[in-house]
Order: structure tokens, then C-alpha cells, then sequence
């Protein structure tokens, strides 16, 4: 062992060809041009400190088994985010093609437009524009063969094996089907696989996290939970109320999920989630996902976010429920995020989630900016405070690919 310290060094898809987004079509023609944020070294890489040992150790961790991102966004936005509106009302979000070839992911969970869904509306949430912005995605990732559409398990073993990336389509809300049921129906023949109850805002199922009231999960939520169980689709409860999150972890006959969050213990807003919460998801057999967007997974012993504020929530939830039941949902994108969320606060209910203990605004979370770096530097994270491999392998796919095998049938 030396004393050599430095980043971890990302794992490259040999099977990434150089494609662009919509690259088959032509930019100023066929779709409207913007200056993109870079996908590789927006920001300075975080100085983890691993030797060559730990640093070997990692790249063997990331590179040999399957990785999942309980939460991500990984599109491309716009250099200047007060652009953002603009680039979204032409439906054609870029993947970030290049910046996922050096991830080290196997697959990520990806929530595409969500409550940024302003092809037609200005408030979001349309059915439209969801699905809308599903073909989209679809038809610009038909055009490579580097990334893949997981619908099931085998998807993701096979994209693990082919050196590809798999991407899970999810919604955070069930909003969009309003009180149509089938429309669940209609989004899992889209290829959707994982959905939210509710976003910040209640909706026909149940009740969002900045309510002021939670009238827990609603007649017609029960019946949306059903068929979600019944159809296969992964239930999510990230955004929802305290007792909607309760009220859907007693109607669901599957493992629910918290696909990115944190513990309102160790940061008391709206937005995290209570230990009885935390609890109730771990005993139907699911996950939490530890959230790293910026301002949330804060703690009072590291204020300003960076990689250290996220894991001390990792590390709480893993004490508390058990490490079999704790994963990563970092929930970055490649972009000013913070930007992203000002413009579309009104929309996401950024500040009502974030309603508690005051914090020095940071711009960005250091050591998980985005997609590419991410799972580096939690995989180098973990290997340097000395958890053991095979603990590693299940908060970094392997409790989720458990999980997923009880709700995906």
C-alpha cells in the first residue's frame, strides 16, 4: 500500500460509441438547438483520498457487479438553466449518453420530466406531456445501443453482462392518471416500472409531503395501489405524506419503496422521512434510497452538503432498519440543479419541503453533483470507512434487485 491519494478514477463502457441525443435528426432543423451543460467536469472532482489499494478495491467493486440508482434524472440540461422552461417546451430532453458511459452504472431508475412536464402546461403533471415525453426518450434511446429499457430483471442481468446501461422508466407521482385506473395500465405498456403515490402536492391517491393536512391514501389510491401490485409496478412513497406513506405500506401486498429520501431525525423538514416511516417501508420488505439532491440529506454536523451529509443518513438508516434495507437514490442530473430547482419551485414545492433548520445555500453537493460520479465516489466512500464487500454489493444493487424480484411478478 502506498500513500498516494486521489479520486476515483470512473469505470468506461467500452460499449458507448459516441452517440448524441437525436443525433439521427438534425439540431436547427428538425429540433431546436441549446448550449448543454457539460456532461463530464462541470464542477471539480471530489477529492475522496483513497490509496491505491482502496482505489483498486473500488474500481474492482464498481466495475464487477450490478449497480443501481434507486433515483436519477440523468438528462442533460441547459448551460444556462434560466433556459430550462424554454428547452422543456420542445419535449426533447438529451440522455446523457457520454457522462453514463463512465458512471459504472448497471442500471438507474429514471424519472425523466416528472413535475418539470411543461410541454403544454405550465404546472406539470399532464398525461400528454408524460407521455409525450416517454416516446420521446424512447425513440431517441431506439437509435443506440449502448443504453437499454429494463422491464424486468433479466433486463438489467443482461445489461450488466453486455457492458450496457439499463434505464428503469419511472414517474414520482401518480398524478398524470388523475382518476383514470387504467391509465396505470396504459403507462406500464409504455414501459413504466416504477411510480409515486403522490408528488409534494396531494392528488386523487393520497396526499403530498407539504400539506398541511394528510388525509392518508384515498378510496381511489387503494384501488391504484392494487393494480400496481397486480401489473408489477414498483410503488414509491418519496414524496408522499407520513400517513399516506403508512396508509400505502398496509394496502400494498408488495415491497413499497422510498427510492430518495432521508432521515428526519438527523434533519427536520418535510421532505425526510420520520423513523416510524422508515420502519413501515423496511417491514413490507423495501428500501430506502438516500437522496443527495442539493438541500436535503443535510445534517447539523455537516451543513454544507457534500457526500459526508448524505452518508451520515446512510449510515442512520442502515443502523436503524438494517442494511439489507438501505440503497442509494442520489437524484442528480447533469446541470445547476439548484438553478433548476428556483425556476421550478412553485412547481416542485421546493420550499415547503424544505421548511425547518436554517442552511448556508451551496451550489452544488460536493462529491454528488451527478450521475458520472456518483456511485465512484459512494462505492470509495464505503471501501475507505472499511465496510465489507458484501455489504457494499447490497446498498449498490443487490437489495434493490431483491426487492424488485418481489414486485416485478
Amino acid at each position: 500500500m502506498t500513500d498516494t491519494v486521489k479520486p476515483a478514477t470512473p469505470y468506461r463502457s467500452g460499449r458507448y460509441t459516441g452517440y448524441t441525443s437525436f443525433s439521427y435528426l438534425e439540431e436547427g432543423r428538425d429540433y431546436e438547438a441549446f448550449a448543454l451543460a457539460p456532461e463530464l467536469g462541470r464542477v471539480p472532482a471530489y477529492e475522496l483520498g483513497l490509496d491505491d489499494e482502496q482505489e483498486e478495491r473500488t474500481r474492482r467493486l464498481v466495475q464487477d457487479n450490478i449497480i443501481i440508482s434507486l433515483h436519477d434524472h440523468p438528462q442533460v440540461f441547459p448551460a444556462d438553466m434560466n433556459e430550462v422552461r424554454s428547452y422543456i417546451r420542445t419535449g426533447r430532453e438529451r440522455t446523457g449518453y457520454l457522462g453514463l458511459s463512465q458512471s459504472g452504472m448497471t442500471a438507474v431508475f429514471d424519472n425523466m420530466m416528472d413535475g418539470t412536464a411543461c410541454v403544454t402546461s405550465k404546472s406539470g403533471w399532464k398525461f400528454d406531456d408524460i407521455v409525450y415525453d416517454i416516446g420521446m426518450r424512447t425513440s431517441d434511446i431506439a437509435h443506440q445501443d449502448y443504453v437499454t429499457i429494463a422491464l424486468g430483471l433479466d433486463d438489467i442481468r443482461s445489461a450488466h453482462e453486455n457492458d450496457q446501461l439499463a434505464i428503469v422508466l419511472c414517474l414520482e407521482a401518480a398524478t398524470p392518471i388523475e382518476n383514470e385506473v387504467d391509465r396505470v395500465d396504459l403507462l406500464y405498456g409504455l414501459g413504466v416500472r416504477q411510480m409515486g403515490i403522490a408528488y409534494s402536492e396531494a392528488n386523487t391517491l393520497g396526499s403530498g409531503l407539504k400539506e398541511a393536512g394528510d388525509g392518508g391514501l384515498t378510496v381511489f389510491g387503494h384501488r391504484a395501489v392494487e393494480r400496481m401490485n397486480k401489473l408489477g409496478i414498483a410503488i414509491d412513497v418519496s414524496h408522499s405524506g407520513d400517513r399516506t406513506c403508512m396508509d400505502t405500506f398496509a394496502a400494498s401486498t408488495k415491497p413499497v419503496l422510498i427510492t430518495h429520501a432521508g432521515a428526519r431525525a438527523l434533519w427536520p423538514t418535510p421532505r425526510m422521512k420520520p423513523d416510524e416511516v422508515i420502519r413501515g417501508c423496511a417491514e413490507t420488505g423495501g428500501v430506502i434510497g438516500i437522496e443527495a439532491a442539493p438541500h436535503t440529506t443535510l445534517t447539523q454536523a455537516h451543513l454544507e452538503h457534500s457526500i459526508e451529509s448524505v452518508m451520515e443518513h446512510f449510515e442512520y438508516c442502515a443502523e436503524l432498519v438494517g442494511i439489507e434495507h438501505v440503497a442509494f437514490g442520489p437524484d442528480t442530473l447533469y446541470g445547476d440543479h439548484v438553478t433548476l430547482h428556483d425556476v421550478f419551485a412553485s412547481n416542485l414545492g421546493v420550499h415547503d419541503a424544505h421548511k425547518g433548520p436554517s442552511y448556508p445555500k451551496m451550489p452544488y453537493v460536493d462529491g454528488l453533483e451527478n450521475p458520472t460520479e456518483c456511485f465512484h465516489n459512494i462505492v470509495g466512500w464505503l471501501v475507505k470507512h472499511g465496510y465489507s464487500d458484501e455489504d457494499i454489493i447490497a446498498v449498490t444493487g443487490g437489495n434493490i434487485m431483491r426487492a424488485l424480484g418481489e414486485i416485478w411478478v
